[in-house]
């Protein structure tokens, strides 16, 4: 039996954070970080027969061409994608009212659809980016045992060696196959970059005096087996790391949104990120 200070249920039997009830969500759920992004997302189901929220994570779940989809706002990095994938994952797992779990494990498909920025001079704005790695620059794994892939483990060896003199240890997580298959068969697919922070940890500096000045130079010239980290943002490596801890089915789809080398921002974002939401409810 599981503690009630470990799974912390509300009054009305819904789970603390999202307030959600094991009933509220469907076994495809769509990730994006910004809530008003939900209903950018759910305008195009067929009806919508959830809409719950509390804090910033937002969630509406419907029909789409008869299948039932769920999209939720997770907020903004892996410290809220810890929140949303463990409560996610005892909403399906876990039995309400024993405490318990389930003798049956569940696995969902995670899709995330979501903003960031290119590394590499040959990734212009407007690309449409899946993530077949993640390298997390986050602490959220030194929390969890989680079993690594001998490619993941390769991967992350050869960050720690490439990025001299950091003071933590990057974790690597990787894209379900069976989604890359269904949602990225004809995409451009890349190593991306989780930084636990926009400004300085993403290699910014306004006013400030960053540790690793060159971290966007580095992160540009990293190369393992003729392969290179493409972008850069703030929640698949927590994503794709716990969606492999826990069995779920995980993929990120990128909007890239500016170019890191070339010092540029899209005027046009919203499009972006429209043709971005289209492309994946096409294909679920």
């Amino acid at each position: 039996m599981i503690n009630d200070s470990e799974l912390i249920i509300n009054a009305d039997g819904s789970i603390y954070h999202l307030n959600l009830l094991p009933t509220d969500i469907a076994d495809t759920i769509i990730f994006v970080g910004d809530p008003d992004r939900v209903p950018e997302v759910s305008k195009y189901f067929d009806d919508i027969e959830i809409k719950k929220g509390r804090r910033e994570f937002i969630t509406h779940t419907g029909t789409l061409r008869g299948k039932r989809v769920t999209v939720i706002s997770t907020g903004i990095g892996t410290d809220n994608i810890d929140i949303v994938l463990n409560e996610l994952d005892a909403l399906v797992n876990v039995d309400f009212n024993t405490k318990s779990l389930k003798q049956e494990i569940k696995s969902l498909d995670i899709i995330r659809i979501g903003t960031s920025g290119s590394i590499q001079g040959n990734i212009s704005m407007g690309t449409i980016l899946a993530s077949e790695y993640a390298i997390g620059f986050d602490t959220l794994m030194q929390y969890y045992r989680k079993p690594y892939t001998e490619p993941e483990v390769q991967l992350q060896e050869a960050v720690i060696n490439h990025f001299e003199g950091l003071s933590f240890k990057p974790y690597v997580g990787r894209a379900s196959q069976k989604l890359m298959e269904k949602f990225a068969f004809d995409l451009p697919k890349g190593i991306t970059m989780t930084a636990p922070g926009f400004y300085g940890p993403q290699g910014r500096n306004v006013r400030s005096q960053n540790i690793y000045p060159d971290l966007i130079k580095n992160a540009n010239s990293f190369d393992i087996s003729g392969r290179n980290i493409t972008n850069l943002e703030m929640e698949t490596a927590g994503i794709y790391a716990l969606s492999n801890m826990f069995g779920h089915h995980a993929i990120s789809i990128n909007a890239i949104l500016a170019s890191r080398v070339n010092e540029a921002f899209s005027k046009n974002p919203q499009q972006i990120v429209d043709n971005a939401i289209k492309l994946i409810l096409d294909r679920i």
